[in-house]
């Protein structure tokens, strides 16, 4: 369980394996408080800590995973936003968020508007329900809040602000339009939508 709030940009240093995939990621985190088997979301996927030492770890990603995520773009020296679990106790500063992505999302517009970005995500339609304007979503992780909600024909546009904070602290610094973003949305609309298809 995560919350949605980047507290380290991680930086891919090695890539291994064909279908399955083996991460290589650097990390500013105390990796002695980290034990083998804990869960990172890395990029908004929940991953396990197959290896660590000072200054990194590393993940074990399947094929499966690669292919419903942006994970098959990382390559050496891509940034990713990384956040430990959740503890007990711990604040809750975005929302809930379970680090299993939805779908993957495409940036069509990523422009600077004063001294914020405004990000606009496309996303299938049939996953449009799941946005609200006003409500929460996941994008690579980190927890932001939806400005507008479009449905135009097979997609889903959605637009959010990045303020200058947000830009500085998460991977959102080096997007630009046409990348790929894994997204997840808020469990609740999940919830929601599953009762009411049964009537």
């Amino acid at each position: 369980m995560f919350t949605g709030i980047v507290t380290d940009v991680g930086r891919v240093r090695s890539v291994e394996g064909d279908s399955d995939k083996r991460f290589v990621i650097e990390t500013s985190f105390d990796m002695k408080t980290v034990e083998i088997g804990a869960s990172i979301a890395c990029s908004g996927v929940c991953l396990t800590v197959t290896d660590k030492n000072d200054g990194w770890f590393s993940v074990d990603v399947s094929a499966e995973s690669l292919r419903v995520t942006n994970l098959q773009d990382w390559q050496a020296g891509s940034e990713i936003n990384l956040e430990r679990s959740l503890k007990l106790g711990d604040e809750m500063g975005g929302h809930i968020v379970t680090g299993h992505v939805d779908c993957v999302g495409d940036i069509v517009r990523f422009e600077k508007v004063g001294e914020s970005v405004v990000m606009d995500i496309a996303v299938p339609a049939e996953l449009g329900a799941f946005v609200a304007q006003k409500g929460s979503v996941t994008i690579d992780g980190a927890s932001l809040t939806v400005n507008t909600v479009e449905d135009e024909g097979a997609k889903t546009r959605f637009s959010i602000n990045l303020i200058p904070h947000t830009q500085a602290v998460t991977s959102f610094r080096n997007s630009r339009a046409g990348d790929s973003v894994n997204v997840e949305f808020d469990i609740l609309a999940r919830y929601v939508s599953r009762l009411q298809s049964r009537g």
